[in-house]
């Protein structure tokens, strides 16, 4: 099974927020996760970042990728 850390939309209309998460990369944006990593909320200022670092370096250490999208929020961003 190939998967990918990502976001998952959550929230209203205009209001949106994300969820990071773990899924396998062939399924759509909403469907099911694997694991939920952390929250990502752009309309907070300043953008909250909440992800749980040692499960993401577990994932990764397994050899998933992130998507180009979770990867700049959290590398421009230090996440909690």
């Amino acid at each position: 099974m190939a998967a990918k850390i990502r976001l998952k939309r959550a929230g209203t209309k205009g209001k949106p927020h994300f969820k990071i998460i773990v899924c396998d990369h062939h399924v759509s944006r909403d469907s099911k996760a694997i694991e939920e990593l952390g929250v990502y909320d752009p309309s907070s200022n300043p953008p909250l970042i909440k992800l749980n670092r040692e499960r993401a370096q577990y994932w990764i250490s397994v050899g998933v990728q992130m998507s180009d999208t979770v990867r700049s929020i959290v590398k421009g961003k230090q996440a909690s």
